[in-house]
């Protein structure tokens, strides 16, 4: 937060103004709830600290949100006057940038540390069963956040055999309770399969002797679902194995992001699209514009906009893909189509609200009732808006698909691409677009 103080000292200077206490002060509530709502937020728990895809986009949301509200407030109170606009955006603008780099900087560290376990160590004992693999993945992730084991102790299934505590079983025990005595242990790990009942209550009765935790370690059949959001309800609670498309907070943000960019997009790119519908009149009989259904969120039709690059315009039940040489394709709109300006149009499109800047490319419905059958997980491209580009269309897979193989890959990436989403993945791939665009022959 100091750079965003130098950034507002520095503009001070620079342009010769006097920011007053108000400024300074209205600076610090700024900082202040800022940190508040991140620490609500748990962005400051150590595992949080080493997501970057997740730090950037909640100080994004945080950052701006906190600006927002101080603005209206500020509009609101009629007090706004007061405050240097310049200063404001130095202080924003430094703020941000100043977050960010400090996370990918502390990210970085921890990331470190945790690989090579230079955390302070805490020293528990484990019970596992006999057979259990004691190198999973959740007690290597144990080890490397501190935590040390001073003695394992196997159970074996002839030691859980009767009906109750075996004498092999008694004595054991009491060597545990000897043990945590003795080294002033403070947590007991279980190490079992969940469908195990029997001896995670008997040992959990037995332990009961001991003022200490007890944490049942979750097995590998159960550890692979809570790797998601856990999420409480009332007194249980479940794993989010599938996410929802986006969350509201997600929308506003993936909303907010397209409408800046097609925006300024239109802008920059209306004399191009203006000096192409006169090349399109010029070329062949026929409209500019091409208006074809395809699925958009949640499988709802729209019609998408593109200049026309063809001599027919195919919108039926059944639709042949383009081809090279295709002899349906016109002098110019060959042009068009290999430099994707024919898609320029679908800007459009995205304020409309139909259609997003990036996500999976649509397909015509006739191509979508067609792959539906023939690839699994195929609808679930569906869970986001469609895009004008896409993370499959960045790795190459752009243009026809000739085979079922090459949709099953472009699928599996825009599947990928929804599961892992945030704002920073979005304008790398609007980015990495433009050059691909450039370079890429493709698309026929």
């Amino acid at each position: 937060m100091l750079a965003s103080y130098a950034c507002l000292a520095g503009y001070s200077i620079f342009a010769g103004v006097s920011l007053g206490g108000t400024t300074v002060g209205v600076a610090l509530l700024a900082t202040l709830n800022f940190i508040a709502i991140m620490a609500a937020r748990k962005n400051y728990r150590l595992r949080r600290l080493t997501q970057i895809a997740v730090q950037f986009r909640e100080t994004i949301s945080v950052w701006g949100a906190v600006f927002g509200a101080l603005a209206l407030a500020g509009f609101t109170m009629k007090v706004s006057s007061d405050f240097s606009r310049g200063g404001v955006i130095a202080f924003f603008a430094g703020g941000v940038l100043s977050i960010l780099c400090s996370r990918l900087l502390v990210a970085g560290v921890i990331s470190r540390a945790v690989a090579n376990s230079w955390f302070v160590r805490r020293e528990i004992v484990i019970i596992a069963e006999q057979g259990y693999s004691l190198s999973s993945a959740p007690l290597r992730e144990m080890r490397q956040f501190g935590y040390r084991s001073v003695k394992t102790f196997e159970i074996s299934t002839y030691e859980l055999s009767g009906p109750g505590i075996t004498s092999a079983l008694r004595e054991k025990l009491a060597d545990v309770i000897s043990t945590v005595r003795e080294r002033q242990i403070g947590e007991i790990y279980l190490l079992f399969s969940w469908t195990n009942r029997r001896a995670i209550d008997l040992l959990l009765d037995a332990l009961t002797v001991l003022p200490v935790s007890v944490h049942l370690v979750p097995d590998e059949s159960t550890a692979r679902y809570l790797r998601n959001p856990v999420v409480a309800i009332g007194s249980s609670w479940t794993a989010e194995v599938r996410r929802p498309p986006l969350t509201r907070m997600e929308q506003w943000l993936k909303r907010s992001f397209d409408v800046a960019v097609a925006s300024v997009a239109i802008v920059l790119l209306l004399p191009i699209m203006v000096m192409t519908a006169l090349l399109i009149k010029l070329d062949s009989r026929g409209p500019v514009f091409f208006r074809q259904t395809r699925n958009g969120f949640n499988g709802r039709p729209f019609g998408i906009f593109k200049f026309r690059t063809m001599r027919v315009l195919e919108n039926g039940a059944s639709i042949k893909q383009a081809t090279r040489d295709d002899p349906r394709i016109t002098a110019v709109g060959r042009f068009l189509r290999k430099s994707s300006i024919d898609e320029l149009p679908q800007l459009f499109n995205v304020l409309i609200g139909d259609m997003s800047i990036v996500g999976p490319r649509p397909h015509a419905s006739a191509h979508n009732s067609e792959y539906e059958k023939l690839i699994a997980n195929y609808a679930f491209r569906h869970h986001v808006k469609p895009g004008i580009t896409g993370w499959a269309q960045v790795n190459g897979l752009r243009g026809e698909t000739r085979t079922v193989d090459l949709m099953q890959r472009r699928v599996e990436h825009d599947i990928w691409y929804i599961n892992n989403w945030n704002i920073i993945l979005d304008a790398k791939i609007a980015v990495r677009t433009i050059a691909v665009s450039l370079i890429h022959a493709d698309a026929y």
